[in-house]
């Protein structure tokens, strides 16, 4: 073989020498290398958390258990946190092992080498810390304070704070932001230091009451059942279909009709709106003496925790009975005020009164009686 051919050994040599010695190609090698790696790892890894995670989804959605379906958003809760941890944790890994593949060898020539690439870094690491790892920081705490203090779960209906219209049902929670999909379908997603509060529908409904008031009670409850009738059903629109919860009579032909339904957030106009106007169109065209109702619909929230709540928190002083005026009530009362020292002095006359002596009036409060001397 000729001294000038290329053996496979000296290949080999060749190419172990382009890839450990530290140059400009070696260094664009690992750092693209590093990144398909973090990429393509970090992506098996959460498809696999969020296979479990759908899993977990669609046993909560089906779970008829209101207390075991909440234990279940909530662990989906954690592992939709699970997947941005574990997805972090892959990205420092490999680039720490790329930093070590990078680093300039200990040499004889490399010290200075070192220097340079340490003051480079640094300066390279304070110019992206000042600029994107506080930004992280915050996002992280406020994710964290909200998680520890349970504001929501992947699954409720939110409204976030400070935004006016920004409302829908949580679709994704992590430490660092919140996605949430509208009721139009947008995906909105929200840096968690942005979000000053939030307001939680229960159970993911809102409960809405109306009370009607009419001259027949027969043609009352007709007319309602043909309202309800047309209101369009479903967990979209109505999660609770309209119904008649109590009927009671306030007068001489006056009747109060009450009607409740649960609508899915956002459609609270179905029955606030739509309903009470269908209601009021009752008495279109017609005379005043043959018109059904007495007065306008009312509707109101009716959520039954609320009102709870409500109840304690509303202290009214509660007048004291007032005392009648007649003789025996003041007699009584002016009894009760008496002192002890009034009290002896009356029982001394009743006895005096009964042994046979000229009766004696008691004695008065206001006219204490005066010691002779």
């Amino acid at each position: 073989m000729n001294a000038s051919t290329p053996t496979a050994s000296s290949i080999i040599d060749e190419i172990k020498q382009i890839v450990l010695s530290p140059h400009s190609f070696r260094s664009v090698f690992i750092l693209i290398m590093s990144l398909l790696v973090a990429y393509w790892l970090s992506r098996f890894l959460a498809r696999g958390l969020i296979f479990i995670a759908q899993r977990i989804a669609s046993r909560s959605d089906k779970e008829s258990d209101e207390a075991r379906a909440m234990r279940l958003r909530q662990t989906e809760t954690y592992l939709s946190m699970f997947i941005a941890i574990v997805r972090a944790l892959v990205v420092i890994v490999v680039g720490y092992i790329a930093w070590i593949l990078l680093s300039p060898t200990a040499g004889n020539n490399s010290s200075g080498a070192s220097g340079l690439a340490a003051i480079g870094a640094g300066a390279m690491f304070a110019l992206i810390a000042g600029q994107t790892i506080g930004i992280i920081l915050r996002d992280l705490t406020a994710g964290a304070i909200m998680i520890s203090e349970n504001w929501y779960k992947i699954g409720d209906y939110v409204k976030l704070e400070p935004y006016s219209d920004l409302s829908g049902v949580v679709e994704r929670f992590t430490l660092r932001s919140t996605r949430v999909r509208s009721l139009n379908g947008e995906l909105i997603t929200v840096h968690n230091q942005n979000i000053t509060g939030v307001r939680v529908a229960p159970r993911g409904v809102r409960t809405i009451a109306v009370d009607i008031f009419v001259r027949d009670k027969d043609r009352g409850v007709n007319a309602i059942q043909r309202v309800i009738a047309a209101i369009p059903k479903g967990p979209a629109m109505l999660a609770r279909p309209l119904h008649i919860t109590d009927i009671n009579q306030w007068g001489d032909n006056r009747w109060h009709i009450t009607v409740v339904g649960q609508t899915a957030p956002g459609r609270e106009w179905l029955i606030e709106k739509f309903f009470v106007n269908a209601v009021s169109a009752f008495d279109e065209d017609k005379e005043p003496s043959e018109r059904l109702l007495s007065l306008p619909p009312i509707s109101h929230n009716a959520d039954e925790t609320a009102n709870k709540r409500l109840k304690r928190a509303v202290r009214v002083k509660r007048d004291r009975p007032q005392t009648p005026s007649n003789g025996k009530s003041s007699e009584s009362a002016r009894r009760t005020k008496r002192t002890p020292v009034h009290a002896y002095i009356n029982q001394r006359l009743r006895t005096i009164s009964k042994n046979g002596t000229r009766a004696q009036q008691p004695v008065s409060e206001s006219r204490p009686p005066t010691r002779k001397s």
